[in-house]
């Protein structure tokens, strides 16, 4: 049954130019992935799954309407705690990854279609309005701050703080002088929680750095602590553990490599550290996203490892990071990341990887894989996966999007063509 709704589903898409028939019924065991889409329809195709990713949050949301109808399902072995961390989760981490497409301007916008203008207008006006809801006392949308006693929203505020700190023209000085105040005092009370020792510090550290940035009491401790620790657990070859211990999973991507880059970035630019210090973290996430890039097979699946794998393609975090800064490691094109990229997304969200109201369901890939969620996992869990999306916010014309379709190291190797060697690093 949920084969043929696919089916069905992927041919409509199909004739609008968002999915191959051929491929979207096929699925991963062909590895004969379409090579004549154009840059233009893969960047239609991500703007219009951002899009149905985003829209049941930011519509409710803007309205005041998120708590009303969102239909939270969790882990089968949730732990209890809150179950209003949901709400936070849910709108910080889809603002985290939709940050960068609603930085672009009316004239980075210029190229762009229609459709895609209009959707951008409407996803950058419902995300303002809810960044004011969600700090508003008298909102039916204020979110839970938290307490001593539930830790969650701090990795989540953490997610709104990369989103202001990614789009600060965008996002932060549009609001109003309140919405300000509210925010600056929600993230200096939200220090009553103390981060875990491992990738959660990085959390406490984003959101002081964000007070930083914005010139206001911040406390420099938990930044300070924050770099020395992720310092002293780097491993090697791109690679840090999650804590004292390593764990083979996909945490270097969903937080360690991009928070502590943009955490030393900040205070690079506030002068509180060496630009040196910022160069080394940001070659090393440079390797690791070229494991990343490696991490995708021929047919645009990829390796499932570890905790947290419903947060489904924001394990690709670095490698969406360094396209969008134009700065992808040597020698990966931009267009064999966006090529790889698509294919992994089309594998990703079939149908029935959203509910029938649109939501993201818990698992990986459609919706009977709910006992992959972790004990920590709720549906606005899910929406970690937005940070796939980062390299949206590159014009329509950059390279990226206008250069042919170029395959991926592992396609490459597995079709007996020439391929780049790989080493290790030692910085």
């Amino acid at each position: 049954m949920q084969r043929r709704h696919f089916i069905k589903w992927s041919s409509l898409l199909s004739t609008i130019g968002i999915i191959p028939a051929h491929k979207a019924i096929a699925g991963v065991n062909d590895m004969n992935i379409s090579t004549s889409n154009s840059g233009a329809k893969d960047r239609a195709y991500w703007v219009a799954l951002l899009d149905k990713i985003a829209s049941p949050i930011l519509s409710n949301m803007s309205k005041g309407e998120l708590r009303l109808n969102m239909k939270v399902a969790y882990s089968p072995t949730w732990n209890q705690q809150s179950n209003q961390v949901a709400y936070m989760e849910g709108f910080g981490r889809l603002i985290s990854g939709l940050a960068p497409f609603l930085a672009l301007t009316a004239e980075d916008l210029a190229a762009s279609p229609i459709q895609e203008k209009e959707t951008h207008k409407r996803l950058h006006e419902q995300t303002l309005q809810s960044l004011a809801n969600s700090v508003d006392p008298n909102s039916p949308d204020y979110l839970y701050w938290g307490s001593t006693k539930i830790r969650q929203p701090l990795v989540d505020a953490a997610f709104i703080a990369q989103a202001l700190l990614s789009a600060p023209k965008a996002l932060w000085e549009p609001l109003s002088e309140q919405t300000k105040a509210n925010y600056i005092k929600e993230f200096t009370q939200i220090r009553q929680i103390v981060p875990f020792n491992n990738n959660w510090m990085l959390f406490a550290a984003m959101i002081e750095c964000f007070l930083l940035l914005i010139d206001a009491p911040f406390d420099a401790e938990r930044i300070d602590n924050a770099i020395h620790k992720i310092k002293k657990w780097y491993v090697g070859d791109g690679w840090y553990s999650d804590g004292e211990k390593f764990h083979f999973d996909h945490y270097n991507g969903f937080v360690i490599h991009p928070m502590l880059v943009e955490v030393l970035r900040v205070n690079v630019l506030k002068g509180r550290i060496d630009q040196a210090e910022y160069d080394i973290a940001y070659k090393r996430m440079q390797r690791y996203a070229s494991f990343q890039e490696r991490f995708i097979s021929p047919e645009g699946t990829y390796i499932v490892v570890g905790r947290s794998s419903t947060y489904r393609v924001g394990a690709f975090q670095p490698l969406a990071k360094l396209a969008l800064d134009r700065n992808l490691p040597t020698p990966i094109e931009p267009a064999q990341v966006r090529c790889a990229l698509t294919a992994v997304f089309k594998n990703v969200f079939i149908p029935t990887t959203f509910t029938d109201k649109g939501w993201l369901t818990l698992g990986l890939v459609g919706n009977q894989q709910a006992d992959i969620a972790d004990y920590y996992s709720n549906t606005g869990s899910m929406y970690l996966t937005s940070l796939g999306f980062l390299p949206l916010g590159l014009k329509a014309t950059d390279p990226f999007w206008t250069d042919p379709f170029t395959e991926w190291t592992q396609r490459k190797a597995w079709s007996g063509k020439p391929f780049a060697k790989d080493y290790a690093v030692d910085y």
